[in-house]
């Protein structure tokens, strides 16, 4: 018996070698670059190396303006080519993935940073705090997000639709503080550019929106409690946003209903187009919140995708 396990332990070596030296070849055919010397590069850096990726057109969402996917390890797994592009290494440091797309434009996928790897109330010098189900037993859908998108200097002008950046979603704080790290949800995405090709099927310019709260980390958002902010806001889950149509570019709402005025019944432009948008496509029901003025910047609107029918109308 002494003298199999030696034997067995070589076989099992020898195996294994076999397969990484296959695993190497495969890497290396697909990338052109030996295995081990490609540290995961900025997002500028990335468009040869990941060439090869596919995209599914269901990635694209219903409205089709979808330029980004938020992936966890085990969802990459089940993107084509991303292992045999990118490697094993790729499923577990945070980055962005670039593919090239027909006509010019870019896709990218967004690999997590996880959830567990936020000590207390902060990830990597980053203050986040704690969200809801960590202080108290929550519902499904305030349960903790699966991880963290991490924006740097350099990818916060990404795309993620035609309209909306990654740092459009960066909560208002920390501003020297790099990186930062926000949670998003692509369906919310979806629903606002099918909201703003709703809107302009009705004959209303839409070329320019303005995020005023993309994600909102929960040490930040309990501060804002008392002003209004709700204590377990979507903002917190990256499925919420508010934010004006200026497409005139003032700074302010546009006049929607085009009545010559700047007020509430601009903001009823847009409930209507959320509410067909809801009909159509019942997935990706939620909020509807509409205020009357947030500083400067006129009316503006409140979208999320909590799962469920939720309308208010508030002060700011």
């Amino acid at each position: 018996m002494r003298r199999i396990i030696p034997i067995l332990g070589a076989v099992v070596g020898v195996v294994l070698l076999v397969v990484g030296a296959a695993k190497a070849r495969t890497w290396w055919r697909a990338t052109g670059v030996a295995p081990g010397a490609l540290d995961i590069p900025a997002v500028a850096e990335v468009r040869e190396v990941a060439s090869a990726l596919g995209v599914p057109d269901s990635m694209f969402g219903r409205s089709g303006a979808l330029r980004v996917r938020t992936v966890t390890p085990a969802e990459a797994l089940r993107i084509p080519g991303f292992l045999d592009v990118l490697g094993e290494r790729a499923l577990h440091v945070a980055a962005a993935h670039a593919v090239p797309l027909p006509g010019g434009d870019t896709f990218h996928y967004l690999v997590l940073r996880p959830f567990a790897d936020k000590k207390g109330d902060v990830l990597n010098g980053y203050r986040l705090g704690r969200w809801p189900a960590e202080r108290w037993i929550m519902s499904r859908n305030y349960f903790n997000p699966d991880g963290f998108v991490e924006v740097t200097a350099a990818n916060a002008t990404l795309p993620l639709t035609p309209h909306i950046t990654l740092g459009d979603f960066v909560t208002h704080d920390q501003r020297d503080r790099w990186p930062k790290y926000v949670v998003l949800e692509e369906k919310l995405l979806d629903k606002v550019e099918l909201i703003l090709r709703e809107l302009n099927a009705k004959g209303i310019a839409t070329r320019k929106v303005v995020v005023l709260s993309g994600f909102r980390a929960p040490y930040y958002n309990d501060r804002g409690v008392g002003e209004g902010m709700a204590r377990s806001s979507r903002h917190q889950y990256g499925d919420a946003i508010d934010l004006i149509v200026d497409d005139d570019g003032n700074g302010r709402m546009d006049d929607l209903n085009k009545d010559g005025r700047l007020d509430m019944r601009d903001t009823e432009v847009i409930s209507l187009a959320l509410a067909r948008v809801e009909r159509a496509w019942p997935e990706l029901r939620g909020g509807l919140g509409t205020y009357a003025a947030m500083g400067p910047r006129g009316p503006f609107v409140h979208i999320d995708v909590r799962g469920t029918s939720a309308r208010w109308e508030g002060r700011k």
